[in-house]
């Protein structure tokens, strides 16, 4: 796998079968298949735990919802300590472009969920916006939030 613009995760997580590579799912809590798009998605909820202190326990890894009457599911989502999201993320293999698609695609699974935080990553470049509902305005950030800032910010829901 490449490189990444996050910090590397402990190699241990890793174990090869015959024909495929898996990683191990610390929120899902077993092994998962080893895709470039899941790459990303370990190193990155490895990150926001280990960096920006999100308890593990507040996250949850292929969260199902419904839109407009199809299954869709949410890369990973983070919920508050009463139990309502607050940060959705969504996850591209590092050769996948973050583009406007990307972001329709984590807007319409907000229409559903309504939380401040709309995050999205290949891995080598991640963008996270904040929405201020109140004013019907969001704002790009320069970094991912850390989890005491968007309790802050997600009280004033």
């Amino acid at each position: 796998m490449v490189p990444l613009n996050l910090p590397p995760i402990d190699a241990s997580r890793l174990r090869h079968g015959e024909s495929y590579a898996e990683i191990f799912d610390q929120l899902r809590h077993k092994y998962v298949v080893l895709t470039p798009e899941e790459w990303v998605r370990q190193h990155f909820v490895d990150y926001m735990i280990k960096e920006k202190q999100f308890p593990a326990s507040l996250m949850a890894n292929e969260i199902g919802l419904e839109l407009n009457n199809t299954h869709r599911r949410c890369d990973t989502v983070v919920f508050d300590r009463t139990g309502n999201p607050m940060m959705i993320v969504e996850y591209k293999a590092p050769g996948i472009a973050i583009s406007q698609k990307v972001f329709d695609q984590i807007v319409r699974y907000n229409m559903v969920l309504h939380a401040r935080y709309l995050t999205v990553s290949n891995g080598i470049t991640h963008y996270c916006c904040y929405i201020d509902y109140d004013n019907h305005t969001y704002v790009f950030l320069k970094d991912i939030p850390d989890y005491a800032s968007c309790c802050a910010a997600n009280q004033n829901r």
